[in-house]
């Protein structure tokens, strides 16, 4: 099977990469903006029809597109993750290869959902910023396109190569520091949100499973359970060996074996778990990192529905959260 991985080198792209590599019955060819890639293009500013005669030249049988941004203004987010994926599709329209297109969409479409359910595809989508109104505008782009497609929503991914600059690759180089300067006391701001953190190297498993699926439409992509940031800080002291006390800004009480204060006025090292205030233009909720800490929109509480990934993939999660957060600490630890 041929397939074309175009994202290879970004954080959910790499994990794709060497799972599709695994696989002896994979020929992989990777296209993005980078030198290492097996063939360089930009799809924010390439031409449909560029892509086109690519296609026609490698004739895959399946395309991946892990490709796109997280962070920027809502035209840097639109050219990157709606009009790359417009590109795309078109590209796939014209060509006579037939390819299946493997989209990654995101859990910031559907936008905030009520405390203590479970988000289903069918949910009508309310994106709450500009980074899910693009990934969701995509989405739109390939469920019209009449291509054979699927898209995985991918709730938040976790694990080795997470982002230093996301609220748990944050999380994680505050508490290294309070270490290395021997902190007792670590002082956090916005660990109220409750997320479906999900193993990278699950979502891995699940791409691969799309691609040799007949599966089409959306399917979520998560643990199908909420976890607090505040527990995940505990879990994450715990793997890290921190012995000192989290003493969170909000107020609200950590459970052991991470003892809390609400010490509104300490000087101890200070972290706020989401985007500086100076993204905060770009991330409205990052301007209120008590109220809606986690960076993408989706207010307080996000679970995943993932019945239909088990039922149409095959697939389940199979990494614990504490794995994930493990090597999270152990690629923070060893950073210099």
């Amino acid at each position: 099977m041929r397939v074309l991985l175009i994202g290879a080198n970004g954080y959910i792209g790499r994990f794709v990469a060497d799972r599709l590599l695994a696989d002896p019955a994979v020929q992989l060819t990777a296209l993005g903006r980078g030198d290492d890639a097996d063939v360089r293009f930009d799809l924010a500013t390439g031409s449909p029809g560029a892509l086109t005669r690519f296609l026609d030249a490698v004739h895959p049988g399946v395309v991946i597109n892990c490709a796109g941004a997280t962070r920027g203004g809502a035209r840097e987010l639109t050219r990157h993750n709606t009009v790359a994926v417009a590109t795309i599709c078109e590209a796939l329209r014209r060509s006579g290869c037939g390819a299946r297109l493997v989209q990654i969409g995101c859990g910031s479409e559907y936008g905030p959902s009520q405390p203590g359910s479970s988000t289903a595809e069918d949910a009508v989508p309310r994106p709450g910023g500009p980074y899910g109104v693009s990934k969701l505008a995509a989405t739109e782009l390939v469920l019209g396109s009449g291509l054979d497609a699927v898209v995985l929503r991918v709730f938040s991914p976790v694990g080795p190569g997470t982002p230093a600059g996301s609220p748990l690759g944050r999380l994680a180089e505050a508490m290294r520091r309070a270490m290395q300067s021997g902190d007792g006391e670590l002082k956090l701001g916005g660990l109220g949100a409750q997320r479906d953190f999900v193993d990278v190297r699950d979502v891995a498993r699940a791409v691969h499973a799309a691609s040799l699926s007949a599966a089409q439409g959306v399917i979520n992509i998560g643990s199908g359970r909420a976890v607090r940031l505040r527990d995940a800080a505990g879990i994450l002291a715990r793997v890290a060996g921190y012995g000192g006390t989290l003493n969170e800004l909000d107020g609200l009480p950590h459970p052991a074996p991470v003892h809390t204060s609400h010490t509104p006025h300490a000087t101890h090292l200070r972290a706020t778990i989401g985007h500086p205030r100076a993204e905060a233009d770009h991330h409205p909720a990052a301007a209120s990192p008590a109220a809606f800490p986690y960076p993408d929109g989706c207010g307080t509480w996000q679970q995943a529905d993932v019945r239909t990934a088990r039922d149409r993939l095959g697939w389940r999660p199979r990494i614990n959260l504490e794995e994930s957060l493990a090597d999270i600490w152990m690629e923070a630890a060893c950073r210099i």
